[in-house]
């Protein structure tokens, strides 16, 4: 059932609509309730999201499940050694007939892109994404053509220590909003998979919850929900601790500051509530911030860094 009386509805109303939608993608994602909220905060933030983990623990899984329950057009391309840019954005080609060239869009042109094993491609290929997630359009032989909205890049990617992999540049690696992993299931969730029919199955089976319309209004909410003074001191204090903690190779951008506020935002928004607490920044920085920063030391996991940011910087 789509949403489309959205705008009247309260943020309440909003919190038990994505828990419906959570509950629907649970069916096929076995015991990943809480990233599959943080999954749709991302889509709702207008943000894009990076799925690292080992192969098969249910990346490309989520991506259908998330584009399915969404309403949304979806397009998966296979990332390989041998893609060029032209495979992801398209080309012009001309036809005699009439004496004119004609653009074949690539597989970019929709508003769920599932960029399958990522960094198995090139960083020339990887490149070709920065302006559809920056600008949401790209560039074709000096002309620019707009992308469909929403539109959202949903990214997997294995290990970096694993066999054929490219690491992405930090310049790319900023335009995602969230990383997240996924991890291997728990023994329920697990047994439940071994016993059971095969969880892509039973996607068709699935009636879409939302639509482009009111996901759209979702993002436009996110803008509304209130962030008093000292959440944004708050904010400024981690970007400042990052900065100036010699254990960190750099510190955290404003355009990290920027998203971190606007996936606290979203996450408040669907859990029902029309402002930001400390929580929801503490809960989202985790996934927002530890693909942007390197440790100095690298035997240290950013991630327990991470721990020691939220740690040392007291909440207001």
């Amino acid at each position: 059932m789509a949403i489309s009386s959205f705008k009247a509805k309260s943020t309440a109303a909003v919190g038990d609509q994505i828990t419906r939608l959570v509950a629907q993608a649970g069916q096929i994602i076995l015991g990943q309730d809480e990233n599959l909220k943080l999954a749709l905060t991302c889509l709702v933030a207008g943000g894009h999201l990076l799925l690292e983990d080992l192969p098969g623990v249910g990346k490309t899984t989520l991506a259908h499940t998330l584009a399915r329950l969404s309403g949304l057009e979806f397009q998966r391309l296979q990332f390989t050694s041998d893609l060029l840019p032209a495979d992801i954005v398209g080309t012009s080609i001309y036809h005699r007939e009439r004496h004119a060239f004609e653009l074949h869009q690539g597989p970019v042109f929709t508003q769920v892109l599932l960029a399958d094993e990522v960094n198995r491609a090139t960083p020339r290929a990887q490149s070709a994404l920065l302006e559809a997630m920056e600008e949401q359009q790209v560039s074709i032989e000096g002309k620019t053509h707009p992308l469909p909205r929403p539109f959202f890049v949903i990214a997997t990617q294995n290990p970096r220590d694993q066999i054929g992999t490219y690491p992405l540049p930090e310049s790319q690696l900023d335009r995602f909003l969230m990383r997240l992993s996924l991890g291997y299931p728990a023994p329920s969730a697990e047994r439940e998979l071994l016993r059971g029919q095969d969880r892509r199955s039973l996607l068709a089976t699935l009636d879409p919850v939302l639509d482009a319309a009111t996901l759209c209004q979702l993002q436009a909410q996110v803008d509304t929900v209130h962030v008093a003074e000292p959440l944004l001191d708050y904010v400024q204090a981690l970007l400042k601790y990052s900065r100036h903690d010699v254990e960190f190779v750099q510190g955290l951008s404003p355009r990290a500051g920027m998203g971190l506020l606007r996936a606290a935002r979203a996450w408040a928004l669907v859990n029902g509530r029309g402002h930001v607490v400390p929580e929801d920044v503490q809960r989202v920085l985790p996934k927002v911030v530890t693909h942007r920063l390197q440790a100095l030391d690298l035997a240290v996991p950013v991630s327990r860094l991470v721990t020691r940011l939220l740690e040392a910087v007291a909440i207001p």
